[in-house]
């Protein structure tokens, strides 16, 4: 294997700004049979989440591309398509939502490095625990949070950016030679498949207050309440360009929901509530919670409790020995119990006359599908 000259310099690695660079960088890269990816983002610090920083890596070079230049990041995606080239990333999950929401891209032959260490049954699976673990090298914290819409980057930032990638490579051929020691391999490349194809889902037309944690405790009219506090504030962050968050916690709306203040002397009743903050969104917090006080008894938000259904007698005892069975299959595996399997699939297979040995996936059949099948049959 090639040695990279800027493994152990990563100020070295180039940053991509223009599009000729790009699309020689992207030549070379069509010719490698392997590459390792991440990406940097702006989700703590704008309203609009998008892609601020590609980080690429082969056996042979190290790069950066800043898809905010203006270049069409669109070239990478014959490469993200090319069934031959492995793609390695690191909890991919994230990634594989934002290539595909800013860019159309879509990803083959993923390996997902996370998801190999969790089949290895790694207690640390995070990038930073398995570098320092493997090779060494100590990942700085501090750019974990950074706006990497800013620009011109630090040098200190490029360092961080090159480092989840630069050594990404030779942890997946680590990881794919213990799999394959442990028959494993295949059990990872479907997890990964999976991964792959996960996209973020639509919310147009859905109620905000249906995805708010904690909404299932709360009652109807706190819920229309809430709704129009998740729109207030919603409109504020867009206009000011920041997450919703960064305007009111969720805990300060789930407080005025419950507590429906009337007017300012009972806004000022809310401890959590600062003189500054009412001076500035106090009126428009007020409207909110009339506008919800407002809304027709027939009209109110529903939601559903999120309880799993009440089993019968039967299906609740196979359920019991299905997750006495699942404890000592994860201990033997060496797997946490939600990789063997989760409690909806459970509550599946328990019920009666159940065919649900279908659910399972090919790597789930191939290691334990007929001692299940024999257990509820």
């Amino acid at each position: 294997m090639q040695k990279k000259n800027n493994v152990t310099n990563p100020a070295a690695a180039h940053l991509v700004t223009d599009q000729k660079t790009l699309d020689e960088l992207v030549e070379r890269l069509s010719r490698e049979s392997v590459l390792a990816f991440d990406l940097e983002a702006d989700s703590l610090h704008h309203y609009t989440e998008k892609v601020c920083l590609i980080q690429v890596s082969s056996t042979s070079e190290d790069r950066l591309i800043d898809p905010l230049a203006p270049i069409d990041v669109k070239v990478l995606a014959p490469i993200f398509a090319n069934p031959a080239i492995k793609k390695i990333f690191h909890g991919a999950d994230y990634d594989m939502r934002s290539l595909y929401r800013d860019f159309g891209i879509e990803v083959v032959n993923l390996f997902d490095t996370m998801i190999a260490s969790q089949f290895l049954g790694e207690s640390e699976f995070g990038l930073a625990a398995l570098l320092k673990k493997r090779f060494g090298v100590e990942l700085d914290k501090r750019y974990q949070k950074a706006d990497w819409s800013k620009r011109p980057f630090s040098q200190e930032m490029l360092d961080y950016a090159m480092k989840d990638t630069s050594l990404l490579i030779e942890l997946y051929r680590q990881l794919e030679a213990e799999l394959k020691q442990k028959g494993r391999l295949a059990w990872v490349e479907e997890e990964s498949e999976l991964v792959a194809g996960v996209r973020s889902p639509s919310r147009e037309g859905e109620l905000m207050c249906l995805r708010f944690k904690g909404a299932s405790k709360m009652k109807p009219r706190e819920l229309a309440v809430l709704e129009e506090l998740l729109r207030f504030r919603d409109e504020k962050a867009r206009l000011a360009d920041v997450p919703p968050f960064r305007i009111l916690s969720n805990d300060l709306l789930r407080e005025l929901a419950e507590k429906q203040p009337r007017n300012n002397f009972e806004l000022v009743g809310i401890h959590t509530m600062s003189s500054k903050l009412i001076e500035r969104l106090g009126r428009g917090l007020l409207q909110a919670v009339a506008n919800g006080l407002a809304v027709p008894q027939d009209k109110l938000p529903q939601v559903h409790s999120g309880r799993r259904p009440v089993l019968d007698r039967l299906q609740d005892e196979r359920v019991k020995r299905l997750k006495v069975w699942r404890e000592a299959k994860s201990a033997q595996l060496g797997l946490g119990i939600g990789l063997v399997a989760n409690n909806t699939l459970l509550e599946a297979l328990a019920e009666p006359g159940s065919q649900n040995i279908t659910l399972l996936k090919r790597w789930q059949r191939e290691a334990f599908g007929d001692e299940l099948a024999s257990l509820i049959s």
